[in-house]
């Protein structure tokens, strides 16, 4: 009777080994996708469930786990896109609690360690966000770190200073509190995450301009502070919380909730939702309460963190191989509501983009009622394999945007067939474009009313046409008067029509001498409306580059249209032009041309220029007169301008500029004739570098290019010479 069991222990250990490999190799696909691309393809509950049973196999079978087994290392990875960064000490994970009974487990094994009615716990909120290190030297701001794999992050300094809560400077008061050691480096820990309301404008920008959208809040966190302009991640509006530090010894503090109360003497944002609980009930109900509130805050949480108080304590219980003993997460379960899907609609966003939504049968989820969500994109539609008539599991992404998770498919009805793009813009008819290697498709009609306002204020704002005066509002009121169909009806319009529109506001009391009485809505009146029109009048000498920009015609920036304009001249060469004879543009290429034909080859855009041409404006570029343009823009010399002295010469630019930004002196080299490139090639002239160069610079003293500072940079813009070499 023996041999059968040793048979069957040997196949259910063959299983498991199996298995355990498996899970080994999904665990670190997935978590490569979390950490390092910002691009999940599982919710956190799923890549928690798998973690869970890889520990499970190894608990039973300990000959199975590995070194390299994620339940023996810090979740992450370090990118090769930033400077590694060593942390002064290890950051590690944090074990998971997926349900009560396994928090309870965690808080009977704590009890006995350290002896029951001993214990006082911190709990914290856990914020779902990107774990980072900050380092500080006497006080000042020294670096910022993400969490990496715990022991090397990326160096992501420059970024972190865009974010408006992190200080760069210590106060005196919590200085003061380190006594002797205020001068030792301190490394604080906590997460930079996103508010939910900046998360919803993301994504409807990424929505309307035809990007993949961020999956959550987190993920957008972690691509913003990954950006390699700051710049962009200063507009991204990322906020922090504190928690941890890599060593208590400077501090002077015996315990979390004294260290919370130092990280907010010292400057440091620190969530306001902490509880020192003296029982595993007290426990309990900070839990229950952060899960029944979860929805309100406006930032995301996942979870509760408890820890033990006492950093003696958390001294005595230690550390596993990857997460503290002191510490636990109780993880929320993810809110999820089945519903029936009626329709996928189409709508046309402000740039022309098509954004497929789903409207399904009213659900509340996470706090409030639910009847649509976007799909961003036809590939995320048949991604999900979602039809009209299905099932489907909806959740909220970050518990605050409306998601589609995917389709019940034992309750699809027959009949049910996959969805498709239209072919014709559903808000004007035109044709549909789709340029290979996007994910968008697009209506590029300039009369599609769907991306009329925004078409109209992108034609008057100072980079296009330069219409002062006219703004959001009184574009608005021409729009809401029937005003304003295109771009081209701005010169159509006469003085009375917009001295009579409406402001919005009224007369707050009698006027005889003006014949008004209190209430009576007040008009923009003569005076303005006089400016708009002479600034009308103004905006027609614009030359065809500007023209080109302000017609938003997709991937055709200010720079792209003055390229097309040199070469063409004219709009009626530009429109008899084939695709070649644009790509073969230097600086251009067959994605722009293809966007500039697809444009033009649509009648009603071809009818709006037309309409542009008869009310005055020229549709031709200046040759004459773009040199002295370019140096008024750009503050150089006209004289110097017009003789083009860098005409001939390439110029990359990277690191920091102090007294100009990369784009400004890229726009000066311009108007002096040099050509300015985002790569470094055998062909570039010169390398300009700024403090925190990178690869360029490398790369540059590989090829043997000229590597120029600031300085010289400035006086080349004052002379047009350039040193010899």
């Amino acid at each position: 009777m023996d041999a059968p069991v040793e048979t069957t222990s040997a196949a259910e250990h063959d299983a498991a080994a199996e298995r355990a490999a498996e899970l080994r190799h999904l665990l670190d696909y997935h978590a490569y996708r979390y950490y390092m691309l910002d691009a999940p393809e599982i919710t956190d509950a799923a890549f928690d469930k798998l973690l869970v049973e890889l520990q499970q196999l190894e608990a039973a079978y300990p000959d199975l786990v590995t070194p390299d087994s994620y339940t023996q290392r810090v979740g992450g990875y370090v990118s090769e896109q930033f400077a590694p960064v060593t942390h002064m000490a290890r950051m590690y994970s944090m074990d998971d609690a997926m349900n009560l009974e396994e928090l309870d487990e965690w808080l009977r094994r704590t009890e006995e360690a350290l002896g029951a009615g001993h214990v006082v716990y911190t709990c914290e909120l856990k914020i779902d966000g990107l774990g980072v290190a900050l380092t500080y030297q006497n006080g000042a701001f020294a670096r910022a770190a993400t969490r990496g794999d715990g022991t090397t992050g990326e160096d992501v300094s420059l970024n972190v200073r865009t974010i408006r809560d992190v200080p760069m400077h210590l106060s005196e008061t919590a200085l003061a509190h380190m006594g002797a050691d205020r001068g030792t480096p301190i490394e604080v820990r906590g997460e930079v995450y996103m508010p939910k309301g900046s998360f919803v404008r993301l994504n409807e920008e990424a929505d309307a301009e035809g990007r993949d959208p961020f999956a959550n809040p987190r993920n957008a966190a972690a691509g913003s502070l990954r950006q390699k302009d700051p710049k962009v991640t200063a507009r991204r509006d990322l906020s922090t919380f504190l928690y941890a530090v890599a060593d208590t010894a400077p501090l002077h503090v015996g315990s979390q909730h004294e260290f919370l109360a130092w990280l907010r003497d010292a400057g440091f944002s620190v969530n306001p939702n902490v509880a020192r609980c003296n029982t595993p009930a007290e426990v309990h109900e900070f839990c229950a309460e952060a899960l029944a509130h979860r929805s309100d805050l406006d930032y995301d949480i996942d979870g509760v963190v408890v820890k033990v108080d006492s950093f003696d304590q958390q001294n005595d219980l230690g550390f596993t191989a990857r997460a503290p003993r002191w510490a636990i997460a109780f993880k929320f379960p993810p809110e999820e509501k089945t519903t029936v899907l009626r329709e996928i609609r189409i709508q046309v966003g402000r740039t022309g983009v098509l954004t497929p939504v789903a409207e399904f049968d009213p659900v509340t989820v996470a706090g409030s009622t639910i009847a649509r969500a976007t799909l961003h994109n036809e590939d995320e539609v048949h991604r999900k394999d979602v039809r009209e008539g299905d099932t489907i599991i909806v959740h909220k992404a970050g518990d605050v945007i409306p998601e589609v998770v995917g389709p019940v498919l034992d309750k699809r009805p027959d009949g049910a067939e996959p969805w498709h793009m239209p072919a014709t813009c559903p808000a004007c008819g035109a044709p549909v474009v789709h340029e290979d290697g996007e994910v968008a498709y697009r209506c590029v009609s300039i009369d599609c009313p769907a991306q009329l306002k925004e078409r109209l204020l992108h034609w008057v704002s100072r980079g296009c046409m330069d219409v002062d005066g006219v703004g959001e509002e009184l574009v608005d009121k021409m729009i809401e008067a029937g005003l304003l169909h295109d771009v081209a009806d701005f010169y159509t319009l006469t003085t009375d029509q917009v001295a009579g529109l409406d402001t919005g506001r009224t007369y707050l009391k009698d006027d005889a001498r003006r014949g008004v009485r209190a209430g009576d809505p007040i008009p923009v009146g003569a005076t303005i409306a006089a400016k708009v029109i002479d600034e009308l009048n103004k905006s027609k000498a614009q030359p065809l580059g500007r023209v080109l920009f302000a017609l938003g015609i997709r991937h055709v920036g200010k720079s792209v249209g003055e390229l097309i304009a040199q070469r063409f001249l004219t709009i009626d060469a530009l429109v008899a032009a084939s695709e070649e004879d644009i790509a073969a543009i230097d600086g251009i290429g067959p994605k722009i041309a293809e966007s500039v034909k697809q444009f033009l080859a649509v009648p009603d855009n071809l009818a709006v220029l037309d309409r542009l041409r008869v009310a005055g404006l020229s549709l031709e570029e200046d040759l004459s007169g773009a040199a002295e343009r370019a140096a008024a823009e750009t503050g150089v010399d006209a004289d110097l301008a017009a003789g083009q002295p860098l005409a001939g010469l390439i110029f990359v630019l990277t690191g920091t500029l102090v007294n100009r930004t990369r784009d400004e002196a890229g726009a000066a080299l311009k108007a002096l004739g040099a050509k300015v490139t985002g790569s470094v090639s055998k062909k570039t002239s010169f390398l300009v570098a700024g403090p925190k160069a990178g690869s360029k610079l490398t790369k540059a003293e590989s090829l043997g290019v000229p590597v120029l500072d600031e300085d010289a940079l400035e006086q080349i813009l004052a002379t047009g010479e350039v040193p010899a070499v």
